[in-house]
C-alpha cells in the first residue's frame, strides 16, 4: 500500500509540472515540461548519489579507518541479504546519516564524524538499519526524483512570474492561459512542495520500521532519533534544504513554517511509532 501510494503521488507530482508547463506556454509549454521532467529524471538516476556525497565532501573509509561503523554496515547487510555499499565519513559536529545510491548494488550509505562520537553500537545499529531500509525500498532514488520534479516546477512558477512582469508571454492560442498562469504561480509551488513532503514522510515512517527489525530492536533507533534530534537543534549544519530530505533527522533547525513543511515526520511521531513495535 505504501508503494501505490509512493506511486500515486509521484505521478500527481508529474501532472503538476505537466499543468504548469502548459499553464506557462499552453500546448508547447507542457512538451517542454515533460522533456524536463524525463531529463531531471534520467540525471537523477545517474548522477545524484555522486552530487550529494561530493557536495558534504564525504569521504570513503575502509574497514581499517573506520572498524566499527563498517562492521555495522557489514552485519546488517548480511542479515538483509543485500549487497555491502560503500561507507563515507563526513566531516561535521552535527550527527547525522544519510544514505544515497539509484539500488542496492549502487549504493552508499554515509554518517558523519559527530554521530559515531555521541551513539553507542546498539543506536548506531538502529541508524544504518535505517539507511538500509532506504536503500533496500530505492527510497533515495524516488525522494530524489520528486525533488527535482518539485524544483522544476517552482522554477517554471518564476519564469511565468518573470515573463508577466516584463510582458514576454504571447496569449496567442498556442499560449497559455494569463489566469493559469497567475493560479500556477501561487499553487503550483505550494502543491508540489506538499507532494514531496508526503512522499519523503511516508517512506521515512517506512524506513523506521524496517531499521528496527534490521537492528532487532526499535528502541535502539528511537533512542539514537532522540539524541539526533537534540543535537540538530543545538548544532548548526551547512546543509542545503534540496538535500535536507536525505538525511535521517532534518540538519536544518527551525520552527514555525519550516517545522510545518518539513520533509521529515515530527521526531515525536517516528519515535513513538517505534515503540509502539513489537519485534
Amino acid at each position: 500500500m505504501n508503494n501505490i501510494k509512493t506511486l500515486f503521488l509521484l505521478v500527481t507530482l508529474t501532472l503538476v509540472l505537466v499543468w504548469a508547463g502548459g499553464a506557462f506556454g499552453g500546448k508547447n509549454g507542457m512538451t517542454i515540461a515533460l522533456v524536463i521532467a524525463l531529463g531531471l529524471n534520467l540525471f537523477a538516476y545517474w548522477f545524484s548519489d555522486k552530487l550529494v556525497l561530493k557536495m558534504y565532501r564525504a569521504q570513503e573509509v575502509t574497514e581499517t579507518e573506520a572498524p566499527e561503523l563498517y562492521g555495522v554496515v557489514r552485519r546488517l547487510v548480511q542479515k538483509a541479504g543485500m549487497p555491502m555499499p560503500k561507507v563515507y565519513m563526513i566531516e561535521g559536529d552535527q550527527p547525522n546519516a544519510f544514505a544515497t545510491g539509484r539500488n542496492p548494488k549502487h549504493a552508499a550509505v554515509a554518517v558523519t564524524t559527530g554521530i559515531m562520537r555521541i551513539l553507542n553500537r546498539d543506536e548506531l545499529s538502529g541508524v544504518i538499519g535505517h539507511e538500509l531500509s532506504h536503500i533496500r525500498h530505492r527510497d533515495i532514488l524516488i525522494s530524489t526524483i520528486a525533488a527535482t520534479i518539485a524544483g522544476a516546477i517552482s522554477y517554471l512558477a518564476q519564469m511565468a512570474q518573470w515573463a508577466a512582469i516584463f510582458g514576454g508571454r504571447s496569449d496567442d492560442e498556442e499560449g497559455g492561459s494569463p489566469v493559469a498562469a497567475l493560479v500556477m504561480m501561487i499553487v503550483g509551488p505550494i502543491a508540489a512542495l506538499i507532494i514531496q513532503m508526503a512522499i519523503s514522510r511516508s517512506r521515512e515512517y517506512s524506513a523506521d520500521e524496517g531499521g528496527a527489525q534490521l537492528a532487532g530492536n526499535p528502541r535502539y533507533l528511537s533512542s539514537a532519533l532522540r539524541k539526533l534530534d537534540t543535537a540538530a537543534q543545538q548544532i548548526p549544519m551547512d546543509a542545503t534544504p534540496a538535500t535536507s530530505h536525505m538525511f535521517i533527522v532534518n540538519p536544518l533547525n527551525g520552527g514555525g513554517l519550516l517545522k510545518l513543511f518539513s520533509t521529515h515526520p515530527p521526531i515525536e511521531e517516528r519515535i513513538a511509532r517505534l515503540e509502539s513495535l513489537s519485534l
